[in-house]
């Protein structure tokens, strides 16, 4: 299991520090090992952090998804 360099008290406040978003709406944090966290509005759902390789993995796959069903769904 990966070990976080975080304490699980940090967590709520890491997502929340405009200094790790790009261009305001991208969470990149090369410290911070979430593949899935909350945005800094928790109501507004959930974002993928992009320092994370594992979240390109993720959008290539719905991308993926969506393009196959848009191809091979047609009757």
């Amino acid at each position: 299991m990966m070990k976080s360099r975080y304490n699980p008290s940090d967590f709520g406040q890491k997502e929340k520090n405009p200094e790790h978003y790009k261009w305001g709406i991208f969470y990149f944090n090369p410290d911070d090992t979430r593949i899935i966290l909350p945005k800094r509005n928790q109501w507004m759902g959930w974002t993928l952090n992009f320092a994370n390789l594992w979240s390109y993995v993720i959008i290539a796959v719905i991308i993926a998804s969506a393009v196959m069903i848009g191809y091979f769904g047609k009757t």
